[in-house]
């Protein structure tokens, strides 16, 4: 019940699932994740710390960028199968679709100048 009750918490906010689904393609670093949602770097730390004590989400420190990833097969069925479930509902959701088109051209901006913004 536990795990359930934290895999809804973390898809109970829009800027997560819209984080959840950027991780389709692979791995991101946080900045891209920042420059995609649009917010404040605390508060995008935040939403991914949520999507990874939910399980969702696997981080990991690459020298000064921290990488996140969907959960692989190691997840539990419950994370698989919330994944499966919000990746087929919102195939084919218009923020969806504009996000990805959108995450190609921030993938394409150098990862340095990318993060050159959020320095502290």
């Amino acid at each position: 019940m536990r795990e359930f009750m934290a895999v809804a918490k973390a898809l109970g906010d829009i800027n997560r699932v819209r984080a959840l689904l950027f991780l389709r393609g692979g791995k991101l670093c946080l900045c891209q994740v920042i420059e995609m949602l649009g917010l404040a770097p605390s508060t995008v730390s935040k939403h991914m710390a949520i999507l990874q004590q939910a399980g969702l989400v696997v981080a990991r420190k690459e020298g000064r960028w921290i990488h996140y990833r969907l959960a692989g097969a190691g997840a539990s069925p419950c994370v698989r199968e919330a994944v499966r479930w919000v990746r087929k509902s919102l195939a084919k959701d218009l923020q969806v679709v504009a996000d990805a088109k959108r995450l190609g051209k921030v993938c394409r901006i150098p990862k340095e100048d990318l993060c050159a913004c959020y320095k502290d």
